[in-house]
Protein backbone atom coordinates (compact mmCIF):
# COMPACT_ATOMS: atom_id res chain seq x y z
CA UNK A 1 0.00 0.00 0.00
CA UNK A 2 0.95 3.43 -0.93
CA UNK A 3 0.78 6.77 1.14
CA UNK A 4 -2.78 7.94 0.63
CA UNK A 5 -3.69 5.35 -1.99
CA UNK A 6 -7.51 5.02 0.33
CA UNK A 7 -8.56 2.96 3.13
CA UNK A 8 -7.83 -0.85 3.39
CA UNK A 9 -9.53 -3.12 5.09
CA UNK A 10 -6.86 -4.80 7.54
CA UNK A 11 -10.15 -6.94 9.63
CA UNK A 12 -13.86 -7.71 9.64
CA UNK A 13 -15.02 -4.00 9.20
CA UNK A 14 -11.56 -2.45 10.34
CA UNK A 15 -9.61 0.20 8.44
CA UNK A 16 -6.39 1.94 7.78
CA UNK A 17 -5.57 5.19 5.64
CA UNK A 18 -1.89 6.15 5.26
CA UNK A 19 -2.09 10.27 4.54
CA UNK A 20 1.11 11.68 3.11
CA UNK A 21 1.67 14.13 6.00
CA UNK A 22 4.04 12.75 8.30
CA UNK A 23 3.42 9.04 6.02
CA UNK A 24 0.77 8.59 9.11
CA UNK A 25 -1.85 5.83 9.60
CA UNK A 26 -5.30 6.55 10.80
CA UNK A 27 -7.51 3.74 11.70
CA UNK A 28 -11.35 3.32 11.67
CA UNK A 29 -13.43 0.78 12.93
CA UNK A 30 -17.18 0.38 11.72
CA UNK A 31 -19.58 -0.63 14.25
CA UNK A 32 -23.57 -1.06 13.84
CA UNK A 33 -24.76 2.56 13.33
CA UNK A 34 -21.65 3.99 14.30
CA UNK A 35 -17.90 4.43 13.56
CA UNK A 36 -14.63 4.93 15.81
CA UNK A 37 -11.79 7.02 14.40
CA UNK A 38 -7.97 6.18 16.21
CA UNK A 39 -5.97 9.22 16.16
CA UNK A 40 -7.26 13.05 14.78
CA UNK A 41 -4.10 14.30 13.31
CA UNK A 42 -2.15 17.67 13.49
CA UNK A 43 -4.85 20.56 12.24
CA UNK A 44 -8.86 20.81 11.74
CA UNK A 45 -8.88 20.95 7.76
CA UNK A 46 -6.24 17.49 8.47
CA UNK A 47 -9.56 16.06 10.97
CA UNK A 48 -11.81 16.98 8.51
CA UNK A 49 -10.02 15.32 5.77
CA UNK A 50 -10.20 12.16 8.08
CA UNK A 51 -14.38 12.91 8.21
CA UNK A 52 -14.65 13.46 4.04
CA UNK A 53 -11.98 10.26 3.25
CA UNK A 54 -14.56 8.64 5.80
CA UNK A 55 -18.06 8.73 3.62
CA UNK A 56 -16.10 6.31 1.37
CA UNK A 57 -16.56 3.51 4.10
CA UNK A 58 -19.70 4.73 6.03
CA UNK A 59 -22.34 7.74 6.54
CA UNK A 60 -22.36 6.16 9.97
CA UNK A 61 -21.44 9.05 12.63
CA UNK A 62 -18.80 8.99 14.55
CA UNK A 63 -19.24 8.68 18.01
CA UNK A 64 -15.50 7.36 19.37
CA UNK A 65 -12.27 8.69 18.85
CA UNK A 66 -9.21 6.89 20.53
CA UNK A 67 -5.86 9.12 20.79
CA UNK A 68 -3.18 6.19 20.87
CA UNK A 69 -0.96 9.89 22.83
CA UNK A 70 -1.16 13.20 22.73
CA UNK A 71 1.43 14.58 20.14
CA UNK A 72 0.25 17.15 18.14
CA UNK A 73 0.20 15.09 14.67
CA UNK A 74 -2.09 12.79 16.70
CA UNK A 75 -4.81 14.52 18.78
CA UNK A 76 -4.62 18.25 17.76
CA UNK A 77 -8.16 17.51 15.33
CA UNK A 78 -10.00 16.14 18.37
CA UNK A 79 -12.50 18.99 18.57
CA UNK A 80 -12.91 18.36 15.35
CA UNK A 81 -14.60 15.06 16.18
CA UNK A 82 -17.25 16.51 18.96
CA UNK A 83 -19.65 15.31 20.74
CA UNK A 84 -17.89 11.93 20.12
CA UNK A 85 -16.18 10.72 23.21
CA UNK A 86 -12.54 10.71 23.32
CA UNK A 87 -10.32 8.23 25.12
CA UNK A 88 -7.16 8.04 26.08
CA UNK A 89 -4.74 7.38 28.91
CA UNK A 90 -4.97 9.11 32.29
CA UNK A 91 -1.32 10.67 31.00
CA UNK A 92 -2.89 11.83 28.08
CA UNK A 93 -4.71 14.59 29.50
CA UNK A 94 -1.89 15.59 31.52
CA UNK A 95 0.48 16.34 28.83
CA UNK A 96 -1.94 17.52 26.45
CA UNK A 97 -2.79 20.29 29.16
CA UNK A 98 0.70 20.81 30.00
CA UNK A 99 2.45 21.00 26.29
CA UNK A 100 -0.54 21.67 23.82
CA UNK A 101 -0.19 25.20 23.79
CA UNK A 102 3.33 25.74 24.80
CA UNK A 103 4.15 23.76 21.94
CA UNK A 104 2.45 25.40 19.13
CA UNK A 105 5.67 28.15 18.09
CA UNK A 106 7.75 25.30 17.81
CA UNK A 107 5.34 23.10 15.93
CA UNK A 108 5.27 26.47 13.55
CA UNK A 109 9.13 26.56 13.51
CA UNK A 110 9.86 23.04 12.95
CA UNK A 111 6.87 22.65 9.95
CA UNK A 112 6.34 25.72 8.26
CA UNK A 113 3.22 24.84 6.56
CA UNK A 114 0.86 24.38 9.41
CA UNK A 115 2.05 28.00 11.12
CA UNK A 116 -1.34 29.77 10.07
CA UNK A 117 -3.21 26.67 11.07
CA UNK A 118 -2.19 26.25 14.72
CA UNK A 119 -3.93 29.67 16.06
CA UNK A 120 -7.68 28.22 15.70
CA UNK A 121 -6.72 24.84 17.42
CA UNK A 122 -8.16 24.65 20.61
CA UNK A 123 -6.24 21.67 22.94
CA UNK A 124 -9.20 19.27 23.87
CA UNK A 125 -7.61 16.33 25.84
CA UNK A 126 -9.80 13.11 26.28
CA UNK A 127 -12.89 12.80 28.34
CA UNK A 128 -12.86 9.07 28.94
CA UNK A 129 -9.60 7.91 30.63
CA UNK A 130 -7.67 5.16 32.15
CA UNK A 131 -4.95 3.30 33.86
CA UNK A 132 -4.14 0.35 32.70
CA UNK A 133 -7.09 -1.84 30.49
CA UNK A 134 -10.21 -0.33 29.25
CA UNK A 135 -12.97 -1.33 26.44
CA UNK A 136 -14.47 1.35 24.58
CA UNK A 137 -17.76 0.50 22.40
CA UNK A 138 -18.77 1.65 19.20
CA UNK A 139 -22.31 0.29 17.65
CA UNK A 140 -22.43 -2.64 19.95
CA UNK A 141 -18.58 -3.78 19.30
CA UNK A 142 -15.88 -3.65 21.82
CA UNK A 143 -12.73 -2.49 21.14
CA UNK A 144 -9.85 -2.85 23.70
CA UNK A 145 -7.17 -0.29 25.05
CA UNK A 146 -4.06 -1.37 27.00
CA UNK A 147 -1.51 1.03 28.33
CA UNK A 148 2.07 -1.67 28.62
CA UNK A 149 4.70 1.11 30.41
CA UNK A 150 6.17 4.38 29.18
CA UNK A 151 7.73 4.17 25.29
CA UNK A 152 7.47 7.04 23.19
CA UNK A 153 5.63 8.68 25.81
CA UNK A 154 5.05 8.23 29.36
CA UNK A 155 1.08 7.49 28.11
CA UNK A 156 1.64 5.60 24.74
CA UNK A 157 -1.63 2.96 24.70
CA UNK A 158 -1.90 0.14 21.69
CA UNK A 159 -5.49 -0.63 20.61
CA UNK A 160 -6.95 -3.97 19.62
CA UNK A 161 -9.93 -5.43 17.86
CA UNK A 162 -11.07 -8.70 19.41
CA UNK A 163 -11.78 -11.18 16.63
CA UNK A 164 -9.66 -9.37 13.84
CA UNK A 165 -5.68 -10.11 15.08
CA UNK A 166 -5.37 -6.10 14.56
CA UNK A 167 -3.16 -4.00 16.59
CA UNK A 168 -2.91 -0.09 16.25
CA UNK A 169 0.64 0.23 17.85
CA UNK A 170 0.60 4.25 17.51
CA UNK A 171 4.31 5.72 18.09
CA UNK A 172 5.38 2.80 19.47
CA UNK A 173 6.37 1.57 16.34
CA UNK A 174 7.35 3.04 13.60
CA UNK A 175 7.48 2.15 10.16
CA UNK A 176 10.19 2.84 7.54
CA UNK A 177 11.93 5.52 10.17
CA UNK A 178 13.14 5.63 13.51
CA UNK A 179 11.32 6.04 16.47
CA UNK A 180 11.22 9.53 17.98
CA UNK A 181 12.50 9.89 20.99
CA UNK A 182 12.12 13.60 21.95
CA UNK A 183 9.38 12.66 24.61
CA UNK A 184 10.24 9.00 25.06
CA UNK A 185 11.97 6.84 28.10
CA UNK A 186 14.41 4.31 26.07
CA UNK A 187 14.79 2.15 29.14
CA UNK A 188 11.24 1.38 29.63
CA UNK A 189 10.31 1.46 26.21
CA UNK A 190 12.80 -1.52 25.37
CA UNK A 191 10.21 -3.92 27.64
CA UNK A 192 7.10 -2.21 26.17
CA UNK A 193 7.98 -3.04 22.54
CA UNK A 194 8.90 -6.48 23.81
CA UNK A 195 5.29 -6.87 25.49
CA UNK A 196 3.88 -5.15 22.56
CA UNK A 197 4.92 -7.59 19.97
CA UNK A 198 3.91 -10.42 22.00
CA UNK A 199 0.06 -9.41 21.65
CA UNK A 200 0.57 -9.92 17.82
CA UNK A 201 -0.43 -13.40 16.45
CA UNK A 202 2.18 -14.69 14.89
CA UNK A 203 0.85 -15.77 11.99
CA UNK A 204 -2.04 -13.50 10.88
CA UNK A 205 -1.61 -11.02 13.22
CA UNK A 206 -1.58 -7.38 11.63
CA UNK A 207 0.08 -4.25 13.38
CA UNK A 208 -0.45 -0.47 12.15
CA UNK A 209 2.41 1.56 13.23
CA UNK A 210 1.93 5.22 13.56
CA UNK A 211 3.63 6.09 10.64
CA UNK A 212 4.79 4.12 7.86
CA UNK A 213 3.02 0.55 6.13
CA UNK A 214 1.41 -2.17 8.25
CA UNK A 215 3.15 -5.28 9.08
CA UNK A 216 3.14 -8.59 10.81
CA UNK A 217 4.16 -9.61 14.30
CA UNK A 218 7.75 -10.43 12.37
CA UNK A 219 8.35 -6.27 11.26
CA UNK A 220 7.13 -5.96 15.32
CA UNK A 221 10.25 -7.87 16.94
CA UNK A 222 12.46 -6.46 14.55
CA UNK A 223 12.01 -3.40 16.12
CA UNK A 224 11.64 -4.28 19.42
CA UNK A 225 15.35 -5.37 19.36
CA UNK A 226 16.41 -2.58 17.94
CA UNK A 227 14.51 -0.18 20.89
CA UNK A 228 16.13 -2.33 23.14
CA UNK A 229 19.60 -1.70 21.61
CA UNK A 230 19.40 1.45 22.50
CA UNK A 231 19.67 1.60 26.24
CA UNK A 232 22.24 -1.52 25.87
CA UNK A 233 24.77 1.23 24.18
CA UNK A 234 23.54 3.78 26.42
CA UNK A 235 24.61 1.64 29.52
CA UNK A 236 27.79 1.27 27.77
CA UNK A 237 28.48 4.79 27.18
CA UNK A 238 26.81 5.48 31.14
CA UNK A 239 30.02 3.02 31.77
CA UNK A 240 32.43 4.88 30.08
CA UNK A 241 33.51 1.74 28.20
CA UNK A 242 32.37 3.74 24.77
CA UNK A 243 31.81 6.99 23.70
CA UNK A 244 28.63 8.86 22.44
CA UNK A 245 30.12 8.62 18.65
CA UNK A 246 30.82 5.32 19.21
CA UNK A 247 27.34 4.15 20.26
CA UNK A 248 26.05 5.91 17.45
CA UNK A 249 28.28 4.06 14.70
CA UNK A 250 27.15 1.16 15.87
CA UNK A 251 23.52 2.06 16.01
CA UNK A 252 20.60 -0.46 15.87
CA UNK A 253 18.17 0.61 13.27
CA UNK A 254 20.86 -0.71 9.92
CA UNK A 255 18.31 0.50 7.46
CA UNK A 256 18.99 4.34 8.66
CA UNK A 257 21.80 6.94 8.72
CA UNK A 258 23.73 6.41 12.18
CA UNK A 259 22.74 10.27 13.02
CA UNK A 260 19.20 9.41 12.92
CA UNK A 261 19.93 7.25 16.05
CA UNK A 262 22.07 9.69 18.00
CA UNK A 263 19.07 11.51 19.52
CA UNK A 264 17.39 8.31 20.90
CA UNK A 265 20.73 7.12 21.90
CA UNK A 266 21.81 10.71 23.45
CA UNK A 267 18.07 10.52 25.71
CA UNK A 268 18.82 7.56 26.50
CA UNK A 269 21.80 7.98 28.37
CA UNK A 270 20.61 10.98 29.91
CA UNK A 271 17.84 8.70 31.39
CA UNK A 272 20.52 6.65 32.85
CA UNK A 273 22.43 9.66 34.75
CA UNK A 274 18.20 10.24 35.82
CA UNK A 275 18.76 13.38 33.73
CA UNK A 276 15.37 13.94 31.92
CA UNK A 277 12.72 16.01 33.06
CA UNK A 278 9.11 15.75 32.02
CA UNK A 279 8.36 17.59 28.80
Amino acid sequence: MGVADGWVEIGDRVFVRRYEFYDQNIGVVLGHGEALVIDTRATYGQAREILSDLRSLTTDPVKVVIDTHGHFDHAFGNAVFRPATIWGHEGCVTFMERTGEARKPTIATNTPELAGLLDEIVIDPPDRTFASTATAEVGGRAVELRYLGRGHTDHDIVVSVPGTHVLFAGDLLENGAVPWYGDGYPVEWATTAQQLAQLIDPERGVVVPGHGDHAGRAFAETQATSIAEVPALAARVHGGEITIDDAVAAHPFPEHPPEDARRPIVRAVAQLRRELTAP
